[in-house]
């Protein structure tokens, strides 16, 4: 279940599960930016926007365009990850986090992540709306 630690930080627990890992038992690389995503989408959803009306109603879709991660120390089976995520920057027709996944407060990734607006119909570059920029600004640190 997310939990709102402040006004400018989210943090959502995630299990490592057997799915997530290699035979020996590490999570695959890739799954962090998973986490990501899907930590980034539940603040979304927990400051009230749904990405699919969003996209009905404004015709906006969300993509990422830039990625920046390091690996630290791997996660393993049955890990229970706190994703941490935080706005840095709100643009005209993007929105900057910084990430991380921790296990008992020990820092095993990090990435600063660049997600653009585009409209639904061209993908090409659109501004967010007035409503969400507002609203993010307020979540941003």
């Amino acid at each position: 279940m997310p939990i709102e630690t402040s006004k400018s930080f989210f943090e959502l627990d995630i299990r490592v599960y057997y799915e997530d890992t290699d035979a020996g038992g590490v999570m695959y690389y890739a799954n962090y930016l998973k986490f990501f995503e899907r930590s980034r989408t539940e603040w979304l959803r927990h400051l009230g926007v749904d990405q699919s009306t969003y996209a009905a109603q404004e015709h906006r879709l969300f993509v990422v365009k830039n990625l920046e991660i390091q690996y630290r120390k791997p996660a393993r089976l049955d890990d229970l990850l706190s994703i941490h995520s935080t706005i840095t920057r709100v643009g005209p027709a993007s929105i900057s986090f910084q990430q991380s996944a921790l296990r008992a407060g020990e820092l095993l990734c990090e990435s600063g992540i660049q997600v653009c607006c585009v409209d639904a119909n061209t993908l090409q570059p659109a501004a967010l709306t007035p409503e969400l920029r507002t609203l993010l600004e307020k979540a941003k640190k």
